[in-house]
């Protein structure tokens, strides 16, 4: 299989099976451009033709897993109709495609993991998280609605009453607590995150392909009988990007400063 087309992706046979897909913009901390955003969506089905593997490994290199969009990304989207339409396509398509594969994905979560790199976590089908690892959903931050996953994963996975503080107040959550509220499947020390992984992906790869496999595809019908909440978050996410918060969210972004959102001036 030719993973050559991928730009910031980088793709390595482990052997037995396994696949190991890094995302590789480490000088960023893998924060995601509008290159790397569709990749993200066009793995998937790649490892799916590679006959040679059974159970693909996502990670992240350098320090962090994925910092979420890049600021041009998310300046792009607040002030050209097209970028935000077209962000709108490659996030739904994101979750469609991890749903949609067909071989299981293992996460290594280390450092950061926000936005569309969280996305890419929550969906793995078991995502391994570092002690220290810090996790945020982030949109609420940014003055947008939490919509490439949040709505859809988040109340299967911790609870509502847990979603609904973690994703209206942006808070980050390192690994123990994710764990603790159920959020991921695993925590481990910061320096065995991968090794973790590759002995879970090592153990699926082993097992009978298809009870795993069909095993996936039944569990993920939980997440499709949501695709009403996903479809109407991610829409509202992308109305956000398009309104007075979203601009003053990622200024506050660049500067490094508190946002002052418009629409919460009369409480302020």
């Amino acid at each position: 299989m030719d993973y050559t087309g991928f730009e910031h992706l980088r793709v390595e046979h482990n052997g037995a099976g396994v696949v190991v897909v890094t995302i590789d913009r480490p000088e960023v901390l893998n924060a995601a451009n509008l290159r790397l955003h569709r990749e993200l969506s066009e793995i998937w089905g790649a490892v799916d033709a590679d006959p040679t593997a059974a159970v693909s490994v996502i990670t992240g290199a350098g320090r962090a897993f994925c910092a979420g969009g890049d600021l041009e990304m998310l300046e792009a989207m607040t002030t050209d109709y097209d970028t935000t339409l077209e962000q709108w396509r490659d996030a739904g398509a994101i979750v469609e495609a991890m749903l949609a594969a067909t071989k299981p994905v293992v996460s290594a979560v280390h450092g950061v993991a926000v936005g569309a790199g969280l996305a890419v976590a929550l969906l793995a089908d078991v995502s391994i998280v570092g002690e220290s690892a810090r996790l945020s959903d982030g949109h609420a931050r940014v003055g947008v609605a939490a919509g490439d996953h949040a709505a859809l994963l988040w109340p299967l996975l911790c609870g509502m009453a847990k979603a609904k503080y973690f994703l209206m107040t942006g808070e980050f959550l390192d690994g123990r607590e994710a764990e603790r509220i159920g959020l991921v499947t695993r925590c481990v020390p910061d320096d065995r995150v991968l090794a973790e992984a590759l002995f879970v992906a090592g153990r699926l790869a082993a097992g009978s392909a298809t009870a795993v496999q069909w095993t996936k595809r039944a569990l993920n019908q939980w997440y499709r009988q949501s695709s009403g909440v996903f479809g109407e978050s991610l829409a509202l996410e992308m109305l956000g990007f398009l309104g007075p918060d979203a601009k003053e969210g990622v200024a506050a972004l660049r500067a490094r400063r508190d946002p002052e959102f418009p629409s919460a001036a009369p409480f302020r």
